[in-house]
């Protein structure tokens, strides 16, 4: 007796929970495959970095990863956070469209392509951090953790001192699992957003486009404790197909520093050409 009761509580509990992972949203789209690449490791080996690729292909309810158990690590969003502060920054009007443009103040910038006047989705594109701490701090902090809450996005720490560098550092994190999560329901249209903001979020995602296929995705760039950490969420549209894939990469130790910023994005491509995605 003491047994049914315990099983008929647990089953209360398992009703009441809200997760947030797609699996539990979608049971009739997902099969239960895990499926572990070596290849995709060997990728991050010749690249000299060490960390793991996801990549959920909803056509068939297939996972793939080289580490599935980094897929539930808690790590700072970094310049990823550009994807749902666009999003909030659209909701609330304090940016109108994709085309509004933020002036550059003259002052010295970290990197040269932010020194120029930028539309906001050139800002999004070269990652002009700047031009969304301005938009953050428009925002404020109220706001700002209403919509994080709606979009159940990671587990973001925001107050009136943190608003314009959470993401960057502090203890703010999101998994990979997370990210995985929040890309998919960008895609499906099931934020509690406008159908405007889903389109121009979209649109300002694509990074490539030819008569093969439409590749979407950002990167991110994080420090924390000394560490290094490098994200690429996004996903490939192909025909009537789409898959989504999440990056997250730290440097070996003889890594060329030098080349961090530029090798997310091109280790999200060879996953897929490895999987003859692409």
């Amino acid at each position: 007796m003491k047994t049914i009761v315990s099983i008929i509580i647990l089953a209360l509990i398992l009703s009441c929970t809200t997760g947030t992972d797609y699996k539990s949203r979608h049971p009739e789209k997902i099969g239960s495959s895990n499926i572990v690449r070596q290849d995709f490791k060997q990728i991050l080996d010749h690249e000299g970095v060490i960390g793991s690729i996801l990549v959920f292909d909803p056509q068939t309810g297939t996972y793939y990863s080289n580490d599935f158990s980094r897929c539930s690590y808690e790590f700072l969003p970094a310049s990823t956070f550009k994807i749902p502060n666009s999003i909030i920054a659209l909701e609330t009007g304090v940016v109108e469209n994709d085309s509004t443009l933020f002036k550059w103040d003259g002052e010295k910038r970290r990197l040269p392509e932010w020194e120029q006047d930028l539309t906001f989705r050139d800002a999004f594109r070269v990652s002009c951090v700047p031009c969304y701490q301005e938009i953050a701090r428009k925002i404020g902090s109220k706001r700002m953790n209403e919509y994080l809450q709606k979009l159940a996005y990671g587990n973001m720490i925001v107050d009136s001192a943190s608003i314009d560098f959470f993401w960057l550092e502090g203890e703010s994190l999101i998994s990979m699992d997370q990210q995985m999560d929040f890309l998919v329901r960008i895609y499906e249209g099931e934020l509690p957003v406008s159908e405007r903001t889903k389109k121009i979020i979209k649109r300002m995602m694509i990074l490539e486009e030819n008569s093969e296929y439409v590749f979407s995705g950002k990167t991110g760039w994080a420090v924390r404790n000394g560490n290094n950490t490098g994200w690429f969420v996004g996903y490939l549209e192909k025909h009537d197909e789409v898959y989504f894939i999440v990056t997250n990469i730290e440097p070996g130790e003889a890594f060329n520093m030098d080349l961090f910023s530029k090798i997310r994005t091109g280790i999200s491509r060879e996953a897929f050409k490895k999987l003859n995605i692409i």
